[in-house]
């Protein structure tokens, strides 16, 4: 009986890991293995998940990299982590909670004064919390919204100048396959009419991974001919510590495993189009679009020009950029 499972169970296993490799195989590395000798790189939420890993290969290379955590002692133990692998490139830990407007600036402000250059500023944190939890950031504003498109878009706007006069430079942004299951709903940006849940989605999330592509296009159209380059990344479904606040019984884990064993890439195969798109030379001037599995991604959501301008306005207003300009 033993020995008849076996023949059963070993066949099926192998088929399972061959369309494993074949998976892994079509979510394509990043080929670039350049010298980044004095490139300065941001990365927010550097101390986890794909964060750390981008943060790893860059260091790899040689790069000279602001690890931008909520957390210093969180960064602090990445880095530790990261030189059990690597002892090249300069790890720089530095404090920015994207939940808080003064943070922000406080950190944008401390990397203005100290690092004369910054070459790419890869936009990777963000938030996942259940909608029961109505979470707020410290300013009040929906968390998801809040973090992942207000709190990126305050703190690139505010180093832009910064990355005009180091061009050739990147911006990242880290966004979602999911965006396609987003809204912008600009009478309830911030949950104000309540958030419901469609199927397994959060819509919370969803909005702001919409939010982040929009963000990018608008941004990409404003930087036409000044050396700043634009990608919006999905990274692909990445096992990270993104949904570790929501909870699964047991069963949810057995009926999932499947799923995970087919699609779920690791932190560094997740890292690898953040990578391509912040280092690979051939991208060079290909400002504005999506990319997933090293390669551009059509998306089956059509951005609106109108809508990326109109958020864009909203989003300035919000942050409290509009004031700048005044």
């Amino acid at each position: 009986m033993v020995s008849s499972l076996c023949y059963l169970i070993l066949p099926v296993v192998m088929i399972i890991g061959l369309l494993r490799k074949c998976r892994e195989y079509s979510w394509g590395r990043c080929k670039s293995k350049i010298s980044l000798h004095d490139r300065v790189f941001i990365v927010t939420g550097a101390n986890s998940g794909i964060g750390k890993e981008t943060v790893k290969e860059l260091a790899k290379r040689k790069a000279r990299i602001i690890m931008a955590c909520r957390d210093l002692q969180n960064a602090k133990n990445a880095i530790s982590e990261i030189r059990n692998e690597t002892s090249s490139g300069e790890l720089i830990p530095m404090e920015l909670d994207l939940a808080s407007l003064t943070s922000i600036r406080h950190f944008a402000a401390e990397v203005l004064i100290n690092f004369p250059k910054i070459h790419v500023l890869i936009n990777n944190a963000g938030v996942y919390a259940p909608l029961k939890d109505r979470a707020l950031t410290k300013d009040g504003f929906e968390i998801h919204f809040g973090v992942n498109h207000l709190g990126h878009f305050l703190l690139t706007n505010l180093l832009l100048d910064r990355l005009k006069e180091c061009a050739p430079s990147r911006i990242v942004i880290v966004t979602s396959k999911l965006l396609e299951s987003g809204t912008i709903d600009f009478s309830n940006l911030n949950g104000e009419k309540g958030l419901t849940t469609k199927g397994r989605m959060n819509p919370g999330y969803c909005n702001s991974k919409l939010a982040n592509a929009y963000f990018g296009a608008e941004l990409a159209k404003t930087t036409e001919n000044s050396g700043v380059c634009v990608y919006m990344v999905c990274p692909g479904f990445t096992y990270t510590g993104l949904f570790r606040n929501v909870k699964r019984s047991w069963f949810h884990y057995i009926l999932f495993s499947p799923v995970a064993l087919l699609f779920l890439r690791t932190a560094n195969q997740g890292a690898q189009t953040v990578l391509h798109c912040a280092t690979e030379s051939s991208l060079e001037g290909e400002s504005g679009h999506i990319y997933r599995d090293c390669k551009v991604y059509v998306s089956k959501m059509k951005l609106e020009p109108d809508i990326a301008s109109r958020l864009w306005e909203v989003s300035e207003r919000l942050t409290g950029l509009d004031q700048k300009h005044k």
